[in-house]
């Protein structure tokens, strides 16, 4: 059998902007993932469903497989003809044992690829506001490991990095700090030099403590200081209340759960990173055509005799489309509907067709559709409604109050429920980890539900959309809040209010 081949990926300090586009496009490419506990766990949702998923651990001491099996397993799975990627926190080649690997697919013969990833030894100083290099201050940058097995001695020239006069970074040294900072006092450091420890950069666990070289652990000792960190001496690290950037972000220090259908980028979850926050994006559902549908066929055979078309999700615009090329229907035969949507998705979803929507509600649900849809009827139209399978009846009831009016309410797609085997959902709520969870439709709260069976809802800060999601929440227990209008941007805004007033 030919050989698979291998791709060394770094995923950055785990902020997804930070992912390099030639990591991404591999990644979603992969038969077989190989992945750190560093990797952050918006990279592992980018993960493929259907790629096998080995987790290696490796974060400070605490390893869930020695290197040397990770190495073997790497050869095993390209000798398989799989195509394998080994994803790793920061840059693969930075402390990351990358060139351990290669030399036992070098040996074997297998193709591989290194892709460099931003490392945090650059990128956490960056979002500190600490420039690692300041012509007023140093030119060279040293970045040490911190590492040392238990017991053993630091194997590290401290007189010569203090006499570099360059910014120190020093990575997995949270357990040695007063061992690092004792070394370089005694080989001559200023103990006024600044230096700080910073925790978790690029997430919402972000946190700096700034102080000396002398005073530095005795600061951590009083504050407290959770690893992954990393450790800088120099010069810069007075930069940082002065050119600190990202803590000033609206919403930076939240973390945010989105969950969304499966098919559909979140642009929620974009809107929400831009302005600071953590986005932990996991699909809480996905939608599937319903196949061997006989009353979409019938109306599709029907199809230029319908006055309105409409719909209620951007899910059913698409279905509808692909179901119309499926039949081989004339899109002309359209030319005479007009076309309703229930809010801005469903309308943008339309104009990518080259659709215009001759109507849309002021208020984005089915009732207030509806009863728009029925005050611009007369009473003989024809209306084709193709939704989910599942769907809620008041647009129907608002429409039934028109006399002789037409209504073919026909199921083109189902949405069934989805769940995450990389990110424990239950586990972050539980642990106080998440701060708030946005919902853009009642499915995605019941996919939600589904994929958290056991957890105490109570725990769950929700943000929804309309009124529908929130009574759907409100019925688990949730405690939640409804943005002023069914739009991305409203929610937004309600996420930041609910942040400004430290809820």
């Amino acid at each position: 059998m030919k050989p698979g081949k291998v791709w060394l990926v770094g995923a950055g300090p785990s902020d997804p902007g930070l992912f390099t586009l030639k990591g991404k496009r591999v990644l979603q490419e992969a038969e077989v993932v190989v992945y750190d506990a560093l990797a952050g766990q918006a990279i592992l949702s980018m993960i493929p469903e259907d790629a096998e998923k080995i987790n290696v651990g490796k974060r400070a001491s605490h390893h869930l497989m020695p290197q040397e099996e990770i190495n073997k397993i790497l050869v095993k799975k390209a000798l398989e003809g799989k195509r394998v990627v080994r994803l790793k926190g920061g840059d693969p080649f930075l402390f990351g044992r990358g060139g351990e690997e290669l030399e036992l697919l070098k040996a074997h013969q297998i193709p591989y690829e290194v892709v460099p990833g931003v490392t945090s030894a650059i990128a956490v100083p960056a979002y500190n506001g600490i420039p690692v290099t300041h012509r007023d201050f140093c030119s060279s940058v040293h970045i040490i490991t911190g590492h040392k097995k238990k017991g053993d001695t630091y194997d590290i020239d401290f007189e010569a990095l203090v006499r570099t006069k360059g910014t120190l970074v020093f990575l997995m040294g949270v357990t040695a700090l007063a061992d690092i900072c004792d070394g370089l006092l005694k080989a001559g450091m200023p103990a006024d030099m600044p230096a700080a420890i910073l925790q978790q950069g690029t997430t919402a666990g972000q946190k700096r403590i700034s102080a000396t070289v002398s005073t530095l652990p005795e600061e951590v000792q009083k504050q407290g200081i959770q690893t992954p960190a990393i450790i800088v001496v120099g010069e810069v690290c007075a930069l940082a209340d002065r050119f600190a950037w990202h803590e000033a972000l609206p919403l930076a220090g939240r973390k945010i759960l989105v969950t969304r259908p499966k098919e559909l980028i979140s642009q929620m979850a974009e809107k929400l990173r831009r302005e600071g926050a953590e986005v932990l994006e996991l699909p809480a559902i996905k939608t599937e055509a319903i196949s061997e549908n006989q009353k979409l066929k019938q109306s599709m055979e029907a199809i230029q005799s319908y006055d309105w078309i409409v719909f209620t999700s951007p899910t059913g615009v698409r279905v509808f489309f692909e179901k119309l090329a499926e039949h081989e229907a004339d899109i002309r035969k359209l030319a005479a509907a007009k076309f309703a949507v229930i809010g801005s998705g469903s309308e943008k979803e339309l104009k990518k067709h080259g659709i215009l929507a001759d109507l849309k509600p002021e208020i984005f649900d089915g009732e207030h559709l509806g009863s728009s849809l029925a005050g611009a009827c007369t009473g003989e139209e024809r209306i084709l409604i193709p939704r989910a399978e599942t769907a809620n009846q008041e647009l129907i009831l608002e429409l039934q109050k028109v006399p002789d009016v037409q209504i073919d309410d026909v199921p083109t797609y189902r949405t069934l429920y989805e769940s995450s085997e990389l990110i424990d959902q239950k586990a972050e709520f539980e642990q106080g980890k998440i701060d708030f969870a946005v919902f853009t439709s009642a499915s995605t709260v019941r996919g939600f539900a589904q994929a958290t069976k056991g957890l105490d809802f109570s725990l769950v800060r929700a943000v929804c959309i309309g009124k529908q999601t929130k009574q759907a929440t409100d019925e688990l227990g949730m405690q939640s809040w409804m943005s002023e209008k069914a739009t991305m941007d409203s929610v937004l805004d309600k996420v930041k209010e609910l942040c400004r007033k430290q809820l």
